[in-house]
C-alpha cells in the first residue's frame, strides 16, 4: 500500500512553491504528482504554472520522492516533444519520473490552441495513437512515424529514459479504449472513480462502480495476455461522493483507504490542502495522515 500526494502549480517556487515539494518528501509520500494543465476549472484565474518546469524544479530540490503528472493528456501535448521532456526530467530526477496519462477532457486546454473541443470518440482516437507513439519514442533511438494525428521524422531520442526500459505510464482510463491501453502499455491504471455519480451518488455506490472498472481492466489485460495483478491501481481522491471527506480527520482516511485497498488499489493520493478551493483541508490533519495513515491500515 502506497500514500502520495498532489501538488497544484499555484504557488510562485520561491513563496511556498518548493517548501511543499521537500515537505512532501519530508512526510513520506511515496509519489508527489502534479496536474498537466494549463489552468484548470476554479484555478483558472489565478496563478497555475507549468507541469514539466515544476517537476523539473521538484527534482533538482528532493532527493528519494517519486515524482510525475496526473494526468499528461493530447490537449495540448505532441508526442515528440513530450518525449524529449519526459527524458530530460527522468534524468534530472535520477529516475524517479512516473507519467500519468490520459485521454483528456473537456475544458480550457481543450480548446486554448484555437482548435475546437474534441468529442469522446475523437479523443480516444487520438489517445489510442498517442499512447503507442509516446512508448516507442521513450525506448527506442530513432522513430519514424506516420499516422492519422502524429508524425514523427527520425526523432532521436539518446539516450533514452534512465528507468529501463522506460518510465512506468499510469493510465488513466475508464472506457474499453482506454483500458486496453493500460493493459498493453501501462505499469499502473488510474481511475477518480465514476463522474456519472459524483453528484448524487453514496460512496457505497462509488465502490460499486469501482469494483466493476477493475473487473472490466482485468478482462481487458486477460484479452492481451497479461496479468492484471502487474499493474498498480491508484485512486485519485475527492473526485467520489465522498469528495473531502477523507481528509476531515485520520480515523476518516483510513476508514475510506481501507475499503479501497480491499478493492485491489495500491496507491492512494490525496490533494495536498489549498485554503479557500475545492482542495480546502486542514493542514495539520493532512500531515497526520501522511505520517500515521499507513501504519494505522497496516502497510
Amino acid at each position: 500500500m502506497r500514500l502520495s500526494t498532489v501538488i497544484l502549480p499555484v504557488r510562485r517556487w520561491h513563496e511556498g512553491g518548493r517548501d511543499e515539494w521537500l515537505r512532501a518528501e519530508q512526510l513520506g509520500f511515496h509519489t508527489a504528482y502534479t496536474y498537466d494543465h494549463l489552468s484548470w476549472r476554479t484555478f483558472r484565474d489565478g496563478p497555475w504554472y507549468g507541469a514539466v518546469p515544476t517537476l523539473t524544479a521538484a527534482a533538482a530540490a528532493t532527493e528519494r520522492l517519486r515524482l510525475g503528472t496526473l494526468v499528461t493528456s493530447p490537449n495540448f501535448r505532441h508526442p515528440v516533444t513530450l518525449a524529449k521532456d519526459l527524458i530530460s526530467l527522468d534524468d534530472i530526477s535520477g529516475g524517479r519520473i512516473t507519467l500519468g496519462i490520459g485521454a483528456g477532457g473537456n475544458g480550457f486546454d481543450a480548446t486554448v490552441l484555437g482548435q475546437e473541443a474534441w468529442t469522446p470518440r475523437e479523443r480516444a482516437d487520438r489517445f489510442a495513437e498517442f499512447v503507442p507513439l509516446l512508448d516507442r519514442l521513450l525506448t527506442e533511438d530513432s522513430v519514424t512515424y506516420d499516422g492519422t494525428f502524429y508524425s514523427a521524422v527520425e526523432a532521436r531520442n539518446i539516450p533514452g529514459c534512465v528507468q529501463r526500459p522506460r518510465l512506468p505510464f499510469a493510465v488513466a482510463a475508464t472506457g474499453p479504449r482506454g483500458l486496453k491501453l493500460a493493459a498493453q502499455h501501462g505499469q499502473a491504471w488510474v481511475t477518480t472513480g465514476d463522474p456519472k455519480i459524483f453528484e448524487t451518488g453514496t460512496p457505497e455506490d462509488s465502490r460499486e462502480a469501482i469494483r466493476g472498472q477493475i473487473e472490466k481492466l482485468g478482462k481487458a489485460c486477460a484479452e492481451v495476455g497479461r496479468d492484471v495483478a502487474e499493474l498498480d491501481k491508484i485512486l485519485l481522491t475527492g473526485f467520489t461522493p465522498d469528495r473531502g471527506a477523507p481528509l476531515e480527520s485520520l480515523d476518516a482516511f483510513v476508514d475510506f483507504a481501507g475499503k479501497h485497498f480491499e478493492l485491489g488499489f495500491t496507491e492512494i493520493v490525496i490533494h495536498a490542502p489549498i485554503p479557500d478551493s475545492d482542495f480546502a483541508a486542514d493542514q495539520a490533519v493532512f500531515e497526520k495522515i501522511a505520517t500515521e495513515g499507513l501504519a494505522q491500515l497496516g502497510g
